[in-house]
């Protein structure tokens, strides 16, 4: 009996021993900073890192044209885009072109000179953030720092106590 309790505390320690961890962290996490993302505009050009506003905090909002969330979320900042005056807002979805355009008429985004909305064809973002469920924000201060991220939807009230962290 003993040497089976002495048998399972070895291979318990043996276990914790050489047991994978994961100690593997997404890109942005790493790389806190705005990342170098290309994204493909409605009229075809190109927005990069150094077209965000200067000193201006950035709400980052992937999303799919098709996720109900997404839609209502869309919704809600339309309908409270007064409190997001200051805010620059880059919406993004690597889902196809016509959807993101689509999307992006539906809710009349192209009125808004704060709101961005583009098409991230090379699927980076997805990969940068480690992204499972949509909508996907992260948000970033004045520096273009990353202040958190978050998946899921949110409320207008938990975006915006965010940014002004």
């Amino acid at each position: 009996m003993k040497q089976i309790i002495l048998y399972f505390l070895l291979l318990s320690g043996f276990q914790s021993l050489f047991g994978q961890k994961d100690s593997v962290q997404a890109p942005y996490q790493r790389f806190p900073s705005f990342p170098p993302v290309e994204l493909t505009l409605a009229d075809g050009n190109k927005f990069h890192k150094d077209d965000l506003a200067k000193k201006t905090p950035v709400m980052l909002m992937l999303f799919s044209p098709d996720c109900e969330h997404c839609q209502h979320e869309t919704e809600e900042l339309i309908k409270n885009i007064d409190k997001f005056k200051k805010i620059q807002v880059v919406m993004a979805t690597q889902l196809p072109f016509e959807s993101m355009l689509a999307f992006r008429e539906k809710y009349g985004l192209a009125k808004y000179s704060n709101i961005t909305v583009g098409h991230d064809k090379q699927y980076f973002l997805p990969v940068f953030y480690n992204i499972r469920n949509l909508p996907f924000h992260a948000f970033y201060d004045r520096k273009k720092e990353l202040i958190s991220a978050f998946e899921g939807s949110m409320t207008i009230e938990k975006v915006l106590a965010e940014l002004t962290k």
